[in-house]
Order: C-alpha cells, then structure tokens, then sequence
C-alpha cells in the first residue's frame, strides 16, 4: 500500500446509490491499474443516509457487473473529505456547487463524473499517457489537462452530464442510473489509470 496514495472522491445525495456503484467500480479499475494501495477512492453523500448500507438494488446491479459491494456503509460529505481528495466526481452538476461550497479551492478538481468522461474523451492518448510512476502526479496532471477541455468542448446538457437519481424509483431507473455509469467508466478509468 502507498505511503501518499491518490484519493477520488464519489459524491451524490444519499450516498447509497449512485456514489457507492462509482466508487467501488473506480476502485477496483483503478487497483487493476496501479495496483492495490496507489488510488483510494471513497465517497460521501450531501444529505447522506449516514449508517445505511448500500441501496438494493444497486448493490444487485453492482454485482452484476463484477464489481464488490460489501462492507459499505453510507457517510456525509465533510469539508475535510474534500480537501483531501485529488479529484472529486460527482453524480450531477448540482454536487459539483455543493462541494465547491465546503471547500471552495475544490472548484479546481470537482467534476460531474460524465462530465469528466466526456471532457478526457477529448484528449490524445499522447496527452493522457505520459509515463509516471506516482498516481497522484499523474491525476493532477489529468485534472489540468480535463479543466483546460472546459473552454474547448461543447458542454453537455444537464440531461446528458448528471446520473440519473434512482432512489425510491423504479427498477427502470436504476438500470438507466447503471447504463450511464458503464458508458462512462471507461473513459474515466483511462484516464485516471496508470499511463
């Protein structure tokens, strides 16, 4: 395990959903990629069901692509989780205003995690893949690279940039909410992934 690991930040609502499926699917791309121990990505929830496992039936869709759900346990978004982390993704724009307001200097790493998808999309495989051997040196570097994208790249509707919100919806939403975070995964692994 890395003495100074990099840390991805997840962050919805209820942090039981949407954060959850990101962070446990990032992590194990991210482990596959660097090895266990360079990336911790965690998450946390701005009106957090703090204590509460993760939700049902996206713990079930989880699951079902691969990726391990247990052991979690819900928890608050906190100005300190913020300013720890390297990169925070968020499920909508809207979290994107709610991080930037506990800890403002986070306007800098917080992205929509579609967002983010779609800005590093936009980047050559040059650009993305300079040889390093720090995870976190290569995510800052990665950040910079996705912000500078902001100005360049159309910007996606808030339909096509936020996950959807499954909870207390049908099961329909939450295959809609699991099928938006499969599309994007891979841009965003790739890009956060060792170079």
């Amino acid at each position: 395990m890395s003495s100074n690991p990099a840390r991805v930040l997840t962050v919805c609502t209820g942090n039981i959903c949407r954060s959850p499926f990101l962070e446990r699917a990032l992590q194990t791309e991210l482990d596959s990629s660097w090895g266990p121990g360079a990336v911790e990505v965690s998450s946390g929830g701005t009106g957090a069901m703090a204590g509460h496992p993760m939700e049902d039936q996206a713990r079930v869709l989880l699951e079902s692509k691969g990726y391990a759900a247990d052991g979690f346990v819900a928890r608050d978004l906190t100005p300190a989780l913020v300013a720890e982390a390297d990169i925070v993704l968020t499920a909508t724009r809207a979290h994107r205003g709610k991080v930037a307001m506990l800890h403002p200097k986070a306007l800098r790493y917080v992205f929509a995690f579609r967002e983010f998808a779609d800005l590093v999309s936009g980047l050559a495989d040059a650009q993305v893949h300079v040889a390093s051997d720090s995870a976190r040196e290569h995510i800052a570097r990665v950040v910079t690279l996705a912000a500078g994208q902001r100005g360049l790249r159309a910007p996606l509707t808030d339909a096509a940039a936020d996950i959807v919100d499954p909870y207390r919806r049908p099961a329909q939403v939450f295959e809609d909410m699991t099928t938006q975070i499969m599309a994007s995964l891979p841009a965003v692994a790739r890009a956060l992934g060792r170079p």
